[in-house]
């Protein structure tokens, strides 16, 4: 066999014998839930995914519920896995899929990628699990085993690179099994050719890959370009009156989007010229850092608790600075979608 040809030979054989064959979206043609595992599991490890997807299924069993749920109901239980983007483009999806094609999803990984949220790889892999399609998908643990195996230079960073790999994994389909092959990709990524001390001498097919002749495999994928980290600061305000707390729902773009968090204050000064004639009392919390993927947010919890006596209107004039604000008893927030840090905080 051609090297190309043993690849995808050894890979699908590799996979049926030793590939992951018991996570709950397998053994399931259903665009739905293999969609919605597909969406999960950007940037989320498996084992992470399991929990929600199983709730997720439980609340929303098929496309028609989950399009019918208010944004706050994904949000809440999509609350702690981060990347929030995912879950409101997974909503928006799902109600183009039963407005727009009468709750099926399109046959086609073409066709897929028009709408929200889908890529062309999420697309790839939707299209060859439950409608066999032969095409190529190209996550982040595929482009590390592609590269690595054809000792690929070039930079990812680049267009014309990426479309280069992207011709390569194609090149690379076999001619029948496309949903072992695929699963195949994924498994050997997570599995053995991991981004940090790959498992080499396990691996079905180390015999066609340059980077592990070579001993480079560290040196792949090649992406230049750098996420640049920033800091942040801020007094988070945890507000409470008559066993209920103050929480804000912030915009639809940026960090946390359309959750419900506390209100924030750049500095300390401003915090306390806000708060100069408020009665109760406050009590500083335990300082923390909370690590995003292009951010380290410092935060300073301050839990302000006003007296249960003073009449509704002075407590709106309190709460008047922030107009998408609610009140929201324990239970409640809990139940509606919050940022880690904050539910941690609220549960500890």
């Amino acid at each position: 066999m051609t090297p190309l040809v043993a690849f995808s030979a050894q890979l699908i054989e590799w996979q049926r014998t030793h590939g992951r064959h018991g996570l709950p979206w397998q053994h399931t043609r259903d665009p739905y839930r293999v969609w919605l595992s597909e969406i999960m599991l950007q940037q989320t490890q498996v084992t992470t995914v399991l929990a929600y997807y199983e709730r997720f299924l439980q609340r929303f069993p098929d496309v028609a519920a989950l399009a019918a749920a208010s944004q706050d109901e994904v949000l809440a239980l999509w609350s702690g896995m981060g990347y929030y983007s995912r879950a409101r483009n997974l909503h928006r999806c799902a109600q183009v899929v039963v407005a727009q094609h009468g709750g099926q999803f399109p046959a086609s990984s073409e066709q897929l990628q028009t709408l929200p949220g889908i890529g062309r790889s999420t697309a790839a892999a939707v299209a060859a699990f439950c409608f066999g399609e032969r095409v190529a998908i190209l996550d982040g643990n595929v482009k590390r085993v592609l590269t690595r195996v054809l000792g690929f230079q070039g930079d990812l960073a680049e267009a014309a690179q990426e479309r280069a790999l992207w011709g390569h994994a194609t090149a690379l389909l076999p001619d029948q099994g496309i949903e072992p092959y695929t699963q195949g990709l994924m498994d050997l990524g997570a599995m053995l050719c991991t981004a940090r001390a790959p498992q080499c001498p396990q691996c079905p097919v180390r015999g066609v890959c340059i980077a592990a002749a070579t001993g480079t495999q560290a040196s792949f994928p090649v992406k230049t370009r750098k996420l640049k980290r920033s800091k942040r600061e801020h007094v988070w305000l945890w507000l409470c009156w008559r066993d209920q707390m103050w929480l804000v729902q912030r915009p639809d773009h940026g960090v946390w989007a359309g959750l419900w968090s506390l209100p924030e204050f750049e500095t300390a000064t401003i915090f306390e010229q806000c708060c100069a004639a408020w009665p109760g009392y406050a009590e500083t919390l335990t300082s923390f850092t909370h690590v995003l993927t292009h951010l380290d947010w410092t935060l300073h919890p301050v839990r302000w608790r006003l007296p249960s006596d003073i009449d509704d209107a002075k407590a709106r004039a309190i709460v008047a600075a922030w107009p998408t604000g609610h009140w929201f008893t324990h239970d409640e927030a809990l139940a509606a979608g919050l940022p880690a840090p904050l539910r941690k905080l609220l549960l500890s």
